[in-house]
């Protein structure tokens, strides 16, 4: 889903000092070593350059994470090349379904560990993390139909004594750079189905949560993946560049904010890669007037406030057909009221955003949608917190009244900050999500299956829910928005990933009858 809007490159957890994760070293006093994860095993080097990783909740330092050089990435890219060649290419399909199989059960044996380096390192509540996990466990599982998935057409006698038939095949080494807002579920989005369809993968996760990730990434040695076919670079925009101009990846896969996702694509592309990024949102749910109210308000919170709003597919703009703003907005006001903002670990509702700096840019916006003339209902900026410590906490906010040309309508906060844009009817309300530049996610509220009918059809936005609100698919269909929210004609997931992974070919033969012989210079015929 999507990174923070202002990080120049996506993230992912590192350990907590209590279960530190693979390439984590956990030393007797201070923040832990976090480092990479090549061909199988931690990095033995020393970084000239480290980052900090942080336990949001507190705002304790908790690990210093090592950022790859240009260097060490092309000595991983050139490592997994040779494994993809070695040892993983023409690995018969029975032997990599036999390791996806394992690393599902490893995955499913690990997701409460995994879970809790998520809450540790991003700040989400830990049955959040939990779900995340299982989301992502979902493309694990589809991964293992992968011999199904990867059949290819036979045409027999297309012509006199001719067969034609396509198969897929791998690419060689692909990259993943994915954010910090899903450590776990973004990863697992694209590295089993490239490691199912017959890659190697370099992957680059959010240096602002990296420990899940690199946790999963052990997972997949002890689950037989041979040496070298997965490794974890940790990194900067240097490390991204590196995997965006090296000769030997040949795709890239991103998630992160759409100014991030266009400079991914475009620079990928322009050295030849075929890239999938997908970028920010401002996902907009339109509730018309005959809507189950109490539905839609319990919609709007969660979906509004779940994570901290650091998810690309949040409900950040929430569209009312009159004349039941007034209500719904009162019945989603009360319903904040009773939320628990706090350290994910105590049971809270919402945990904290990511960072201190995203906190304070958060509570910018608040302040200018009431300098706007917005009416702030519930302003999270004087919120309480259940939390020991300096943690990055902002509470929710309902702003009501809210216009189009509003900083807090135009932007992507990425943020638990819920904007009210009240129109007159239904075709009001679809025209102004239509004219939004971002088309990732959307939801209608409503009873009129003709108006919900329509409005699937003629919304241009990429994934449409009907009374839900997160309109995320299962994993055998594709995740992917339209406009500025997708860069690339490939979306994540399903059968268009598998399609990303690999390149087709089409077989045209003929075996000769012994008895045949003789020249012919005419041009060939189908008779």
């Amino acid at each position: 889903m999507s990174s923070s809007p202002t990080s120049s490159s996506p993230a992912t957890p590192a350990d907590s000092p209590a279960a530190p994760a693979s390439g984590t070293a956990a030393p007797a006093s201070g923040p832990a070593r976090i480092t990479h994860l090549v061909a199988g095993r931690p990095w033995q080097g020393t970084a000239e350059r480290t980052s900090a990783v942080h336990d949001p909740a507190t705002g304790e330092q908790t690990g210093a994470l090592d950022l790859a050089s240009a260097d060490l990435v092309g000595e991983v890219v050139a490592g997994a090349h040779a494994a993809w060649r070695s040892s993983w290419a023409d690995v018969s399909l029975a032997r990599r379904t036999a390791v996806l199989f394992r690393f599902r059960e490893l995955l499913r044996r690990d997701q409460e560990k995994i879970a809790a380096l998520i809450t540790a390192e991003h700040g989400k509540v830990l049955d959040d993390a939990f779900a995340e996990v299982g989301r992502g466990l979902e493309v694990a599982e589809l991964a293992c139909g992968i011999p199904h998935l990867l059949k290819g057409g036979h045409t027999d006698n297309a012509s006199a004594g001719v067969d034609v038939f396509s198969l897929r095949q791998s690419l060689g080494v692909v990259a993943v750079i994915s954010p910090f807002n899903f450590p776990a579920m973004v990863p697992l989005w694209f590295v089993p189905l490239a490691i199912a369809c017959g890659n190697a993968v370099v992957l680059k996760p959010s240096e602002k949560d990296p420990s899940a990730t690199l946790a999963m990434a052990a997972l997949w040695t002890e689950a037989g993946l041979p040496d070298g076919v997965l490794n974890v670079v940790n990194g900067d925009k240097e490390a991204v560049d590196a995997l965006l101009t090296h000769p030997q990846v040949k795709a890239v896969s991103f998630v992160g904010s759409t100014p991030v996702a266009r400079y991914v694509y475009e620079t990928g592309t322009a050295h030849g890669k075929r890239v999938q990024a997908l970028g920010g949102a401002k996902n907009h749910m339109l509730v018309l007037p005959d809507a189950d109210l109490d539905l839609a308000a319990d919609a709007a919170v969660n979906a509004g406030f779940g994570s901290a709003g650091e998810r690309c597919m949040a409900v950040s703009a929430l569209v009312v057909v009159e004349p039941v703003a007034d209500d719904l907005v009162a019945r989603i006001a009360e319903r904040v009221g009773r939320l628990r903002t706090g350290d994910g670990r105590r049971g809270c509702d919402m945990g904290p955003v990511i960072t201190r700096e995203a906190r304070d840019r958060i509570a910018s916006y608040v302040g200018a949608g009431a300098e706007a003339g917005a009416t702030v209902v519930v302003d999270g900026r004087d919120g309480e917190y259940d939390a020991d410590g300096d943690g990055f906490f902002i509470a929710p906010s309902l702003i009501d009244h809210v216009t189009t040309d509003m900083s807090v309508y135009t932007d992507e906060i990425f943020g638990p900050v819920l904007a009210v844009l009240r129109v007159a009817s239904f075709d009001e309300g679809l025209e102004l999500i239509n004219a939004n530049p971002y088309g990732n996610g959307t939801a209608v509220f409503t009873h009129d299956g003709g108006a919900a009918r329509r409005f699937q059809r003629e919304v241009e936005v990429g994934m449409v829910g009907v009374n839900v609100p997160v309109p995320v698919p299962v994993a055998y269909y594709s995740f992917g928005g339209w406009k500025s929210s997708l860069f690339g004609d490939t979306h994540a997931h399903g059968t268009e990933g598998v399609h990303f992974y690999t390149r087709g070919k089409v077989v045209t033969q003929r075996w000769p009858d012994p008895s045949h012989g003789g020249v012919d210079l005419g041009f060939p015929s189908n008779t």
